[in-house]
C-alpha cells in the first residue's frame, strides 16, 4: 500500500515541459560515483504502512516507560503528573493550529494566552517582566549572558561550577562566534557551594555571574551577597533554575535581586517527551526590557475601549534591522508555553506551594532512607527535590545493574563530568510527587544488594 502522489503519465508530461528524457536527466551535474548504485546497505527496502508501523512497536516496546518503574531522574528534565486536561486544551484546533502571532491583530487568543504566562513567569521568577517564552532552558541561559554583553559593553562572564554541564556547553559554543570570555569549573562533591569564589573573581572586567539555584548537585544559596557583589562591580547576576516548581517553596532569584532569571519550563506541563521540545523561561528587571530577546505581548484598549492584546515587542531580525536584533532564533515555543501555563492556572498559588511541598517532603523521606544504605553519604545538607549522594565507588556501573533491575536511580555525576575522577562517584537523584514509599523502598533495597 503505497502513497504515489503523481502517476506516470503525470511524469512524462512534466518532463516534456521542462525537455528532459527521464527523471535521471534531472542529475546529470551530479557525478556518478557520488550516486547510489543500488539499495543502501542494510536500510530494509521499503514496507507498508502496516508493517512499518508493527516494526516501529517492536522497537518502542525495548525501552524503559518511565511511567513502569521506581523514577529518580532529574538533572534538567523531572518527571512530574502532568493533569490530563492540559494535553486535552492544548489539542484545541484554535491553540494547536496557531503557531506563533506573526499577524498579532487576529490571533487575539494566542496573544492573550501568552499575555497570561508572561504574568506567570514573572511572578515565578520573582521579575518585574517576563517574555512570551524561548526554545528551552540551556538557550534561555546564554541569550541572557549575551544579553549582559549588550548592557555592560563587556564580554567577560563568570559561570557556576554548579552550572548545568549542558548549559556550559550550549553557552561555550556560542561564545564561539561573538568573542565572549567564559570563565568556569567543575563541582566539587561537598556540601558548600562557590558562591564565595565566584565573589572573589568578580572584576572590573565581568559582564555577568551565572549561578543555577538550585544548582547540579541541588544545593542551594543565598544569592543576595553574590548580587550585591554583582552590583558593585557593575556586573549582572544571572540566576538559572532549571526545576520551576522549587519556587513554591524557596525564594525567588527576583527577590534577591537577581538581574536576570532563566529557566527551564519543562517541570510544568510538559512531559519528558525524550528530551524535548521543551519551553525556555526569561524574566529580568524592567529597566533592561529593550535588550531581552524575544517577544512581549502586551494589553491595551482598541478606538471602542475594548481590550485587546498587542505584540508589543519583538527585537528579532526579521522583524527589525538586523545588527539591532537582540536574538537570531525564534524565541518563542508557543505550544510548550500554553501547556505551562495551563497547569499553572490550574494549580494556582495555593496549589503549586503544595506540590512543592509534597516533592520537598518525599526528598526529605528519600534522602534520609538512602543515607542508611551502608558506604552511601548524603552530600547535601540543603536541598528542594534532589540531592546527591556519594556511593564511595563508581556510580555509572552501578546506575545500569540497577536500570537492569527495573530502577531508574538517577543521574551518575560521571557521565554529566566525564573524565573527572573526583565526581565519578556521585549520584543525583530527583524526587517528586510522582514517587511513592514503595518506590524509595525498592530503590534503597536494591542498591543495599548492589553495593554489597
Amino acid at each position: 500500500m503505497r502513497y504515489l502522489p503523481l502517476t506516470s503519465s503525470d511524469r512524462a508530461e512534466m518532463l516534456s515541459v521542462i525537455g528532459a528524457g527521464s527523471v535521471d536527466d534531472l542529475f546529470v551535474d551530479v557525478p556518478e560515483s557520488a550516486r547510489l548504485s543500488g539499495p543502501i546497505a542494510g536500510l530494509p527496502n521499503h514496507a507498508s504502512e502496516l508493517a512499518v508501523e508493527r516494526h516501529m512497536t517492536a522497537l518502542a516496546r525495548k525501552n524503559m516507560v518511565a511511567g513502569d518503574v521506581p523514577f529518580f531522574l532529574g538533572c534538567g528534565a523531572y518527571r512530574h503528573h502532568v493533569p490530563a486536561s492540559v494535553d486535552h486544551l492544548i489539542q484545541r484546533g484554535e491553540f494547536l493550529t496557531a503557531y506563533t502571532p506573526y499577524q498579532p491583530e487576529i490571533a487575539q487568543g494566542t496573544l492573550q494566552m501568552l499575555f497570561e504566562f508572561q504574568t506567570q513567569v514573572a511572578r515565578l521568577l520573582g521579575t518585574d517582566v517576563a517574555n512570551a517564552s524561548m526554545y528551552d532552558g540551556s538557550t534561555a541561559c546564554w541569550e541572557a549572558i549575551g544579553m549582559a554583553r549588550r548592557i555592560t559593553k563587556k564580554s567577560k562572564a563568570i559561570l557556576s561550577s554548579g552550572l548545568h554541564p549542558h548549559y556550559v556547553s550550549v553557552a561555550k559554543t556560542m561564545a564561539k562566534y561573538t568573542g565572549d570570555t567564559l570563565e568556569t569549573g567543575t563541582p566539587v562533591l561537598t556540601a558548600e557551594t562557590d558562591i564565595d569564589q565566584m565573589i572573589a573573581a568578580i572584576d572590573g572586567d565581568t559582564s555577568c555571574v551565572v549561578v543555577q539555584y538550585p544548582d547540579i548537585l541541588g544545593r542551594i544559596a543565598d544569592l543576595t551577597p553574590l548580587a550585591e557583589a554583582c552590583h558593585a562591580k557593575k556586573a549582572l547576576l544571572i540566576a538559572v533554575v532549571t526545576e520551576p516548581v522549587a519556587l513554591g517553596a524557596i525564594r525567588s532569584p527576583g527577590e534577591m535581586d537577581a538581574d536576570i532569571v532563566v529557566g527551564e519550563g519543562q517541570s510544568l506541563g510538559v512531559g519528558l517527551q525524550f528530551g524535548g521540545p521543551y519551553v525556555g523561561l526569561m524574566g529580568c528587571k524592567d529597566k533592561y526590557i529593550r535588550q531581552m530577546p524575544g517577544r512581549f505581548c502586551g494589553e491595551t484598549v482598541d478606538a471602542d475601549g475594548k481590550r485587546g492584546f498587542v505584540l508589543t515587542l519583538s527585537t528579532r531580525e526579521q522583524h527589525i534591522r538586523r545588527e539591532k536584533a537582540t536574538s537570531n532564533i525564534c524565541t518563542n515555543s508557543g505550544l510548550c508555553a500554553l501547556a505551562f501555563s495551563i497547569h499553572m492556572t490550574l494549580l494556582g498559588e495555593a496549589g503549586l506551594r503544595r506540590m512543592a511541598g509534597i516533592n520537598h517532603a518525599n526528598a526529605c523521606r528519600a534522602a534520609d532512607r538512602l543515607a542508611k544504605v551502608p558506604g552511601v553519604k548524603l552530600v547535601n545538607d540543603v536541598f528542594f527535590n534532589e540531592f546527591t549522594l556519594d556511593l564511595g565507588r563508581e556510580a555509572r556501573p552501578i546506575v545500569r545493574t540497577l536500570a537492569e533491575r527495573g530502577v531508574l536511580a538517577g543521574v551518575s555525576l560521571g557521565r554529566l563530568y566525564p573524565g573527572e575522577d573526583a565526581l565519578a562517584n556521585g549520584l543525583v537523584v530527583a524526587v517528586t510527587e510522582t514517587v511513592t514509599a514503595e518506590d524509595i523502598e525498592t530503590l534503597a533495597q536494591a542498591l543495599e544488594e548492589v553495593l554489597a
